[in-house]
């Protein structure tokens, strides 16, 4: 099924330019498709769901709870996304909150201040147990270090690897996973992957939406991502697409291209 895939994508990738990663794989029947998709990428945020998954680790050890406060300072606020950066130094907010605003704000202080909660190490452990054997996880987001000693790197096969981990409840415990791709589905970054997807919603108060997506973006100068996982119908597909080398406006609309392909494929 997904093979009928691969012609059309990559007509859409030569025409487009730059360099991509991509992986798809249909978490009912374990069919993939891949291009490129060993090809490493400055991981933008798309890191924060392996340092979300790293968070929920933790609270399953018992280090901390998904209510415990954090209080907010004024040498965790950095730029880029996010509402904290924002906000008054001492504002106490929960695990719970700074995770969810990490994922669907992609809140940049929100993802700094869960990095040293949990500890490099944790982050790059929840990446080891997800198989992304290609990625790497050195820096916190915003903050350049003099000394650099690496960068935050991803695979499209890598990040399909701990979606699908999350998707079968595979890592942490299968409640951990259920939260986590609850808060994937609350995501308000949608201009990549579901941008020509039809509406969810049904006609009825309380019907079951058509679809449901669970993503995570990511970008920076001439870096365009989008991971997730599509649900529709009777099946799921995690969808991993990465880019290098494009200004961000074709490069997401090249995305959303792809997305609309696999949401055809599936729909039918």
């Amino acid at each position: 099924m997904l093979s009928t895939l691969s012609s059309p994508i990559t007509a859409l990738l030569e025409q487009a330019g730059g360099q991509w990663g991509i992986y798809l794989e249909d978490l009912r029947t374990g069919e993939t498709l891949a291009i490129d998709s060993d090809k490493r990428f400055y991981s933008a945020s798309v890191i924060k769901v392996p340092i979300m998954t790293a968070v929920f680790a933790e609270v399953y050890a018992g280090k901390f709870a998904l209510e415990t406060k954090i209080p907010l300072r004024r040498e965790d606020q950095v730029g880029g996304a996010g509402v904290l950066q924002h906000m008054t130094p001492g504002t106490e907010l929960a695990v719970w909150d700074l995770v969810t605003l990490m994922i669907i704000q992609s809140d940049n202080t929100a993802t700094n201040i869960l990095i040293d909660l949990v500890g490099r190490e944790s982050i790059r452990n929840a990446m080891q147990a997800t198989e992304m054997v290609n990625s790497r996880f050195y820096n916190k987001l915003m903050v350049v270090p003099a000394q650099v000693e690496g960068y935050n790197e991803i695979t499209a096969a890598d990040m399909g690897r701990h979606l699908r981990y999350l998707a079968t409840g595979k890592v942490v415990s299968y409640d951990s996973c259920l939260k986590m791709i609850g808060i994937l589905k609350r995501q308000q970054h949608r201009d990549r992957i579901p941008f020509y997807f039809p509406p969810a919603g049904g006609d009825l108060i309380g019907s079951l939406p058509a679809w449901e997506l669970a993503n995570k973006t990511g970008s920076v100068n001439e870096i365009t991502h989008d991971v997730g996982i599509l649900y529709i119908g009777s099946d799921a597909v995690t969808i991993s697409i990465l880019n290098k080398g494009l200004p961000q406006k074709p490069a997401v609309a090249t995305i959303a291209q792809i997305g609309k392909l696999v949401f055809d494929l599936y729909s039918k």
